[in-house]
């Protein structure tokens, strides 16, 4: 015969195996919590957005934008004392140093039929292409994001919530952008974005954030 102690230990047991615990959550807490589950992430994100982009992130890329001419000339310097003093470095081991640039150049070459629309400059005066700008709506890399000391990863959830800000980010600044119809090439282009640079040799890809074309 089971013992009266048995028979209550088992009880316990069966009673527990169907209830759930239930994290207390503090006043003040509720929104946060919400917000940082996978559900709501479209929506904080968006939030976030409407927070910083006017008020923080396109005074900072004008702020801290140097000239194309002067940002090559620190990063062949060195790389590292460019980004430590110009820049802002994403996370992870062996992010690349994110820089905020301005300049003008000549459209030597031109896709405006893709979604990953892009310019290819002359900016310093060879008749070559020196770097590419990025138009949208596809854009490659997190430099938006990651120039901003602001956009840490330790305040997100994990990697896919950050890498949605990258892309939000993105969609953003491509959608302001007026990019005129018909031909580019040969057309003065100015502009201000951000660049991501791993080593002083990497080509430039440019996330604009500003552009005006002249002819």
């Amino acid at each position: 015969m089971t013992s009266v102690p048995v028979a209550l230990a088992l009880i316990a047991a069966l009673a527990l195996s169907g209830c759930k615990i239930v994290k207390t959550v503090a006043e003040g807490e509720g929104n946060t919590a919400v917000a940082a589950g996978e559900a709501g992430d479209d929506a904080r994100i968006a939030a976030l957005l409407d927070k910083t982009y006017d008020a923080e992130l396109l005074p900072l890329i004008a702020e801290k934008a140097l000239p194309v001419a002067d940002l090559r000339a620190a990063i062949v310097g060195d790389l590292e004392a460019a980004g430590a003093a110009h820049g802002n470095k994403g996370s992870g081991e062996g992010a690349a140093w994110n820089f905020a640039v301005k300049g003008e150049g000549v459209v030597v070459e031109a896709n405006l039929t893709s979604r990953a629309r892009k310019a290819m400059l002359d900016t310093d005066g060879d008749g070559k292409a020196d770097l590419t700008l990025q138009l949208g709506p596809v854009i490659k890399g997190s430099s938006l994001r990651d120039v901003a000391p602001f956009y840490r990863f330790g305040d997100f959830r994990d990697q896919i919530e950050f890498a949605k800000l990258a892309r939000a980010l993105n969609d953003r600044a491509t959608a302001a952008l007026v990019v005129p119809k018909g031909e580019l090439v040969g057309k003065t282009v100015s502009f201000t974005g951000t660049v991501d640079l791993k080593a002083a040799t990497d080509a430039w890809q440019v996330t604009v954030v500003t552009l005006t074309v002249t002819p």
